[in-house]
């Protein structure tokens, strides 16, 4: 039985660590998890805020996810879209999911993320 979901995998081309790092850290306010030894070897990293995670594996043959996307609910929209915008991050607004606030952003390396809050929350 399926009990929650533990995180979501993202890849990145190699080399591109520590943009990652300035994006899901630095614009998105989100914090590195450590990777055991044996993974770190690999490449990528790894983000938590509240219960998501968000791990970002190296691809040799990376294309960026563009429909494909995790969704992650915040607190706030508004002011945390305000808040990526002014740290240089594009915000696009979408208005077609009923009962929803939410917009996509795209990380440096451009996986499409999306971010929505239930109306009334």
């Amino acid at each position: 039985m399926i009990a929650a979901l533990d995180h979501v995998q993202l890849a990145a081309p190699p080399g591109s660590e520590e943009r990652l790092r300035a994006y899901y850290a630095g614009i998105l306010g989100m914090t590195e998890l450590p990777k055991p030894p044996v993974l770190a070897a690999r490449g990528g990293c790894w983000f938590t805020s509240g219960a998501a995670q968000v791990h970002i594996g190296v691809e040799e043959d990376f294309r960026p996810a563009r429909k494909a996307h995790p969704g992650l609910r915040v607190r706030g929209i508004r002011a945390y879209a305000e808040t990526l915008e002014s740290r240089g991050a594009k915000v696009v607004w979408d208005h077609d999911l009923p009962g929803h606030h939410r917009f996509y952003s795209e990380d440096p390396v451009g996986n499409r993320l999306e971010f929505l809050e239930p109306e009334g929350a």
